[in-house]
């Protein structure tokens, strides 16, 4: 029985449930009490169960569970009828009954009036009996002295803000007046609502953080393909340059070897000739008739070719040597802009940041941050 008391007791007045209603995570409660905590997160728009912190969006319909009611009703009708046997008896660890005597039963409920604890059988006037309407009841406990004020012998029931403590109501009119105060109820309440609170801020920082995250990959990937892209093109460029240098020193090349093997040709022709004629003369000059050499030697001398040797500067030491150079110079050139510009952009890689980093705590935190940096 005792058992079966504590499934339909409310978990937020821990008492028998009155008017019990069941939110939609299954979690039943008094009428009054899930009211109450709901009404408060109103100003939020996210309610939550106060057990299991299910959160429910729009605010859940509060029915009676006749069920549940009538378990209530026939179970205040059977407990007095219920034999001793029933019952579980006190163990190590377990509150006794104080109003048993002989061998004590399990208390289920302690009394915050009475500063006593109570088995189903002594709790029974507390439920039925005007006397003890407004009683307190919890659920049964050993440290019920905790619960009075130890300089009025009065029962906690009041919560002091100011010096976050629990205090009596004698406790208000002397050492804790002026201070903010409220009843414990509504400080357990505010409490649960501003943990409930807390618990909706991080879920919500949760699904933003998860979202950004999100962007974040997306962007990174687009960036990615953006930058695979333009070094691609960069790439392109500069292949298509260096293919354009080498056509333009083979062209030049051509153009220069043609000419000299031109000239060349030319030159060996006008050599060989003279060579030739070189030989008549040898000849010529045995003969002894003066006259004959003179007008023989006049057409052996006429130039095979040009009058004239054309004025020809040939430089030994040609070479494409400042081509080099200067290919070699645009290199540095192109590196140095690279490094500068790549400097540039790792920064703004480096500032795309989700959130602020945390202050450095600790000599090595800093260090680390200073290394990131």
């Amino acid at each position: 029985m005792a058992q079966a008391i504590n499934s339909i007791s409310c978990s937020i007045c821990l008492d028998l449930l009155k008017d019990p209603v069941t939110i939609p995570c299954g979690h039943s409660y008094c009428m009054g009490c899930i009211k109450g905590c709901l009404d408060q997160e109103d100003d939020k728009g996210i309610y939550s169960c106060p057990q299991c912190r299910q959160t429910f969006i729009p605010k859940p319909i509060l029915n009676r569970n006749t069920i549940l009611d009538e378990l209530v009703e026939n179970l205040k009708k059977t407990r007095l009828q219920a034999a001793p046997s029933d019952l579980y008896y006190a163990g190590p660890g377990d509150v006794e009954c104080d109003s048993c005597t002989g061998r004590k039963l399990k208390a289920v409920k302690s009394c915050l009036v009475c500063l006593a604890s109570f088995c189903e059988t002594h709790l029974q006037p507390h439920y039925e009996s005007p006397a003890f309407k407004k009683h307190k009841l919890v659920q049964a406990s050993t440290q019920l002295q905790e619960k009075i004020c130890s300089h009025h012998d009065k029962l906690l029931e009041v919560y002091c803000r100011t010096d976050q403590q629990c205090i009596c109501l004698l406790c208000t009119m002397d050492e804790h007046k002026g201070h903010d105060t409220v009843s414990v109820a509504a400080e357990r309440t505010e409490k649960q609502r501003q943990f409930g609170k807390r618990i909706g801020e991080r879920e919500k920082k949760i699904q933003e953080l998860r979202q950004t995250v999100d962007t974040l990959k997306h962007s990174a990937q687009a960036a990615v393909e953006d930058s695979e892209r333009i070094f691609t093109e960069l790439i392109c460029y500069i292949e298509k340059r260096r293919s354009e240098l080498k056509e333009l020193i083979r062209a030049q090349e051509k153009a220069e070897v043609s000419w000299a093997d031109g000239l060349l040709e030319q030159l060996e022709q006008e050599v060989a000739e003279l060579r030739r004629r070189d030989v008549e003369l040898k000849q010529l000059s045995h003969t002894e008739d003066h006259i004959h050499f003179l007008q023989s030697f006049q057409s052996l001398c006429v130039s095979p070719g040009s009058e004239v040797l054309p004025s020809i500067t040939v430089y030994p030491h040609i070479s494409f040597e400042h081509v080099k150079k200067s290919a070699s110079e645009l290199k540095d050139q192109i590196q140095d802009v690279c490094k500068k510009e790549m400097d540039r952009i790792s920064g703004e890689v480096t500032t795309v940041q989700i959130g602020s980093p945390a202050e450095p705590k600790t000599r090595e935190d800093f260090l680390t941050r200073e290394e990131i940096q």
